[in-house]
């Protein structure tokens, strides 16, 4: 076997981490400052923290939503920059900043007319009716105030993720410091009601996630503009609103089955979360415990899809295929075996996590079988999402609909529905079924991935 088709060498693991390893941090803080604000809601009360965890749930709906809209432009993005292309990187820019607008005033316009039903969905399961009421009544709250951050954080979305297809990932790493850093004073703050402060439970977490992000984009946004000589692409940005009409079809064409999908796909997780929402508040709580913890451990995969997406779509518009083909296995590889390692340090701890939560024995417990779940199979959605960010990087957007949400949709939800709904099974068995169905769509990846057909460059040249 030829191992170095699946092994690099050191210049190899040099370049890869110096665009990943940013990225790991920036998650890694992010996700450690909402394992911290998770814990700290989680101290007020068991409804208060289920609350907030299923409008979490509507928020990340739109946040993958705006990947997916500013994805397509992305592919394009990495492409220019292996071309050196500044003007077409400013046209992708340019999209992004259109999409993310469309796509924030409608979240908007759904959030505000439709949130206290989308909440009530997640409350028709076996709680307490005072339990139901109140829960909606914070999760109304919760929602209100976290509605006023969406701008900001599409801004600092088109902006970041410019940047990093420009390989500058330090400074979206640094200002996503700055900013959760300030997410968790104001938490400890606001929540509790220190220094003088009112005690405003999960409406105080809300706002200090809003005044975070309003931070981080004025970080991002500023830097970039003062920045010009490096940032060449934001000189004349704002002059115009021109896109020539050959590549917004083209992005168009290819975003939009990424938008399709990351928008289908969230809705399927929210869609999962409410299966299993039926067995009770004490489950949706076991799940917010879960998915917590499970966002600290998923870091390194999640950042290796960022960094198959940046380093291979820039050897594709460079033209160079085979150096493509063999990165994206190198990468995939070095995923999977990385999430082997975390995936074993996190069911060690399977059962210590879940104490730090204020709430009742047997949402510990729970939690503590699921986070044991997830790890064990951790390995799973790190080889399937490798490949999904190959297949992307070559422009086979609607490919990846199909292989990634339409799989959802077809066989992960179908299972979590009728296992829920029709069968007395518990729900950490139910979980380990859906999660184990994640096998089939590994081995559909793989043969994708083998045979080649994502291998295209689709800028001109």
């Amino acid at each position: 076997m030829n191992w170095s088709k699946y092994f690099g060498d050191r210049k190899f693991y040099r370049s890869m981490l110096t665009v990943a390893i940013p990225i790991m941090v920036q998650n890694a803080i992010t996700n450690f400052v909402a394992l911290l604000d998770n814990i700290m809601v989680g101290q007020v009360g068991t409804v208060q923290m289920s609350s907030v965890s299923i409008v979490n749930q509507l928020i990340f709906v739109y946040n993958l939503c705006l990947f997916g809209g500013t994805s397509g432009a992305g592919i394009f993005t990495a492409q220019f920059v292996g071309k050196g292309d500044q003007q077409g990187i400013r046209y992708t820019m340019r999209f992004k900043l259109w999409i993310g607008a469309l796509i924030s005033v409608l979240a908007l316009l759904i959030f505000g007319f439709g949130g206290s039903f989308l909440i009530g969905l997640y409350l028709k399961g076996q709680a307490e009716a005072g339990d139901a009421v109140r829960a909606l009544q914070y999760g109304r709250s919760y929602l209100s105030v976290m509605m006023v951050g969406l701008i900001p954080f599409c801004l600092t979305n088109v902006y970041a993720s410019t940047l990093r297809e420009n390989g500058e990932t330090m400074l979206p790493m640094k200002a996503g410091i700055i900013a959760v850093l300030i997410n968790l004073c104001l938490n400890y703050i606001l929540i509790f009601g220190h220094f003088g402060a009112p005690e405003l439970g999960v409406t105080g977490a809300a706002i200090a996630t809003v005044v975070s992000r309003f931070a981080e984009c004025l970080i991002v946004v500023s830097w970039t503009h003062r920045h010009r000589e490096k940032n060449r692409y934001i000189v004349g940005l704002y002059q115009s609103a021109r896109i020539p009409a050959k590549l917004t079809r083209d992005m168009i064409a290819k975003g939009t089955p990424l938008l399709l999908n990351e928008t289908l796909w969230s809705g399927a997780m929210a869609m999962l979360l409410q299966c299993y929402s039926i067995r009770g508040l004490s489950v949706i709580a076991a799940m917010n415990i879960n998915s917590t913890l499970s966002n600290i451990f998923n870091i390194v995969f999640i950042a290796m899809g960022n960094t198959v997406s940046i380093l291979v779509g820039q050897l594709l518009g460079a033209g160079k295929t085979e150096e493509a083909k063999t990165a994206a296995s190198r990468m995939t590889v070095f995923s999977v075996l990385c999430s082997l390692a975390t995936g074993l340090v996190m069911a060690a701890f399977h059962d210590v996590f879940p104490q730090f939560y204020n709430t009742t024995p047997e949402v510990r417990t729970l939690a503590g079988e699921l986070i044991l779940v997830t790890a064990l199979l951790m390995f799973l959605p790190a080889f399937t999402n490798a490949t999904y960010f190959t297949l992307r990087s070559g422009g086979k957007t609607l490919l990846t609909f199909f292989f990634d949400c339409f799989y959802v949709w077809v066989v992960n939800i179908p299972i979590a529905y009728c296992l829920c709904h029709f069968t007395d099974l518990p729900v950490v068995l139910v979980y380990l079924v859906v999660q184990a169905s994640e096998l089939l769509k590994c081995i559909i990846g793989f043969v994708l991935v083998k045979k080649g057909i994502w291998l295209n460059t689709i800028v001109d040249n």
